[in-house]
């Protein structure tokens, strides 16, 4: 996919309204929704940024199957850090990860994991904004917030813009796309994959 159908697509996302705009919802506070989501040490010497959309399936895969593995031997340990941002692929993934964004802070990931595990399942229902909403209950997070996050324009267009960054810093052209630390890895890759690139850079 070439930058000038991303682009198109940016625009398409944006204009998509699929959430009423509630006039009773207060609007988000963009600062927290935006700031970079983090998991691991501060101190850790490796920075993994993964590039996904949650209604991508091989995002969903690598989530599920490769994800953990990496916590256990690479986050939980001290020696990586993941930061995630959003490049979403289409309306929903875009609404899902603007509720997300509005989780509290300690819940995002579980969150993010819980949406990709039930990916299936909710992108292909029959109210698929309702579905996202249901998860978002489980954490904590009320219908009316989740209408305001999924319908205000400027937590949206700050998504966007994430997207936009990864097509103009790392040129994200699919999902899901890495940057370990000076190295890219394009697509749920196995384990080994990254435990080589973790290793080749932590020394």
């Amino acid at each position: 996919m070439d930058r000038r159908t991303l682009n198109l697509g940016i625009v398409a996302l944006g204009a998509a309204a699929v959430v009423p705009r509630l006039a009773s919802a207060a609007e988000p506070d963009l600062d927290a929704a935006l700031a970079p989501r983090i998991e691991g040490s501060p101190d850790a010497k490796l920075t993994m940024i993964e590039y996904s959309s949650l209604t991508c399936p091989h995002c969903a895969t690598f989530h599920t199957e490769i994800l953990p593995k990496i916590r256990e031997v690479y986050i939980d340990t001290g020696k990586l850090r993941l930061e995630m941002r959003d490049f979403p692929l289409d309306q929903y993934a875009l609404r899902a990860a603007a509720m997300a964004r509005c989780a509290p802070e300690n819940r995002y990931f579980p969150l993010m994991d819980m949406l990709f595990k039930q990916q299936s399942k909710w992108s292909r229902a029959t109210d698929p904004i309702a579905a996202i909403k249901q998860i978002g209950r489980l954490a904590g997070i009320s219908g009316e917030t989740a209408d305001a996050c999924m319908s205000s324009e400027p937590l949206l267009d700050g998504i966007l813009k994430i997207r936009l960054g990864g097509q103009q810093d790392h040129d994200v052209g699919s999902t899901p796309t890495f940057v370990v630390g000076k190295e890219k890895i394009v697509g749920a890759q196995p384990f080994e994959t990254f435990a080589k690139a973790i290793d080749d850079q932590l020394g």
